[in-house]
């Protein structure tokens, strides 16, 4: 797609201010970003739908119009820190409970609000590194972190056919750098928060994640995105996830922006033997958001499970894009979203679980389940299996429907007035994927927010006794 030319020359200009400031760092790295600002320049935004079965039921030529501005610096922390998840469980400037936390405001790396050092290039510990890729990539640090960065950046997402993911990389600047070495004695544990601030124009924010863990290590690991609830603003995010042999990664994609943001997040994640990966991402708020998540098992014995909660009103559009490749034998995979849509907002679903030739033994399973508060609000729900291989144990299934109306009944027939019984049955719908996070601080978060986003008048379709 060809840019609007007022689009197209602020992020040409925006482009060439950031390579003026970054003509210190590593050769290595501004090769990177060139390429990335090539490849945009020929793919552009997808807008065109037609037969673009990724982009099939999203229209992105909002964000595709818009003149998005790019900060070089960062704006003002006040009141930031409210949007740190569970920020009771960790102050800022104290990493005492055991969290490492990573703070971006802005794109860029916050040492007012995050809990590690953040001079020489972040945290190191025992091994365990925890920093901000702009410092650590540009030499600072312990030991090799730069090449290490070098060798990994880059290595699970491609920019050739995927635009966001080129633009993301033309504009890599700062962002989170995690590692785990091999045996870590302790499960570390860390929070990567990036808040956009109030602004009088659109802005643009591309947030980077490199995270790399060692064989039998174990990270518990969460990743926010928040925002201002008024202005329109864009988060074009990039996470790279890389599991070692025998090791396990419990993650969390928490996403809280404006109800005018534009979000597109691609999260790529290689799993060695015999690993384990967990996600589970929740989503409230945003205009249209994105969330482009691709697993590929690399190794015999994995497993990996991907949970989904979101909750849409207004004219809300939220899109889960998920992909399991089962690239080796004896893997196992769980996929199970759910979505609560009211208004006349929009869901789009899209899950997708890859059973190569040599890959027997496979056991994938996947449901997408969604609750309609609403006669408007639209789901699209679109579950496969591609199944090459004979010995193997797949499902998947998806539903939609409104609120039962038996159950219902008998709440109303227990005393509860019937936004009373309704909110109850649709917290129970989404409490099946809450339940299931640990640790216990951001599990309490998240019953509360999602309890708090229910709405009001929880009205079921259908008949009425």
């Amino acid at each position: 797609m060809t840019l609007p030319a007022s689009a197209s020359a602020r992020y040409q200009s925006d482009f060439d201010a950031l390579r003026r400031k970054a003509a210190s760092h590593p050769s290595w790295l501004n090769e990177l970003r060139a390429a990335g600002w090539e490849r945009f320049s020929a793919l552009g935004f997808p807008t065109a739908r037609r037969g673009n079965e990724r982009w099939k039921y999203t229209n992105v030529g909002p964000i595709a119009r818009a003149d998005f501005n790019y900060a070089l610096e960062p704006g003002p922390v006040d009141g930031s820190a409210s949007r740190i998840p569970f920020a009771g469980a960790v102050r800022p400037g104290d990493n005492a409970s055991g969290w490492s936390d990573l703070v971006f405001v802005d794109g860029l790396l916050s040492p007012e609000l995050s809990t590690v050092t953040v001079d020489g290039g972040g945290l190191t510990a025992g091994g365990l590194t925890v920093g901000g890729l702009d410092a650590s990539a540009n030499g600072a640090g312990n030991g090799n972190t730069g090449e290490k960065i070098r060798d990994r950046l880059g290595s699970c997402v491609s920019i050739e056919d995927d635009g966001f993911a080129a633009l993301n990389t033309a504009f890599l600047h700062d962002g989170a750098f995690v590692r785990v070495p091999d045996g870590h004695s302790q499960r570390a544990q860390v929070r990567l928060t990036y808040i956009t601030t109030g602004h009088n124009q659109p802005k643009i924010t591309h947030p980077r994640s490199l995270v790399v863990v060692g064989s039998n290590a174990e990270l518990t690991l969460v990743e926010a995105y928040a925002g201002p609830a008024a202005g329109r603003y864009f988060t074009n995010a990039i996470t790279e996830i890389v599991v070692g042999d025998g090791a396990r990664v419990d993650h969390y994609r928490l996403l809280t922006e404006g109800s005018d943001a534009f979000h597109v997040g691609t999260s790529r994640v290689r799993q060695a033997k015999d690993s384990t990966f967990n996600s589970a991402s929740f989503a409230l708020g945003a205009a249209l958001a994105r969330n482009d998540m691709e697993v590929i098992f690399d190794a015999a014995g994995c497993y990996c499970s991907l949970d989904g909660l979101y909750l849409t009103a207004d004219n809300q559009h939220v899109d889960n894009l998920i992909s399991i490749d089962h690239a080796q034998p004896h893997c196992t995979s769980r996929l199970n979203y759910k979505g609560i849509l009211d208004g006349r907002s929009k869901a789009v679903f899209g899950g997708t679980v890859i059973v190569r030739k040599d890959a027997q033994k496979s056991d994938a399973k996947q449901t997408d389940k969604n609750l309609l508060l609403s006669d408007h609000a639209e789901v699209d729900s679109k579950p496969s299996l591609l199944i090459y291989a004979d010995d193997v144990k797949c499902s998947h299934g998806a539903t939609a429907g409104h609120i039962d109306q038996d159950t219902l009944f008998y709440l109303r027939s227990r005393g509860l007035d019937l936004s009373a019984a309704s909110r109850m049955l649709v917290h129970a719908f989404a409490s099946e994927i809450i339940d299931a996070v640990n640790p216990g601080p951001l599990r309490e978060y998240l019953d509360s927010l999602f309890h708090q986003a229910i709405p009001e008048k929880s009205l079921p379709v259908g008949r009425n006794r």
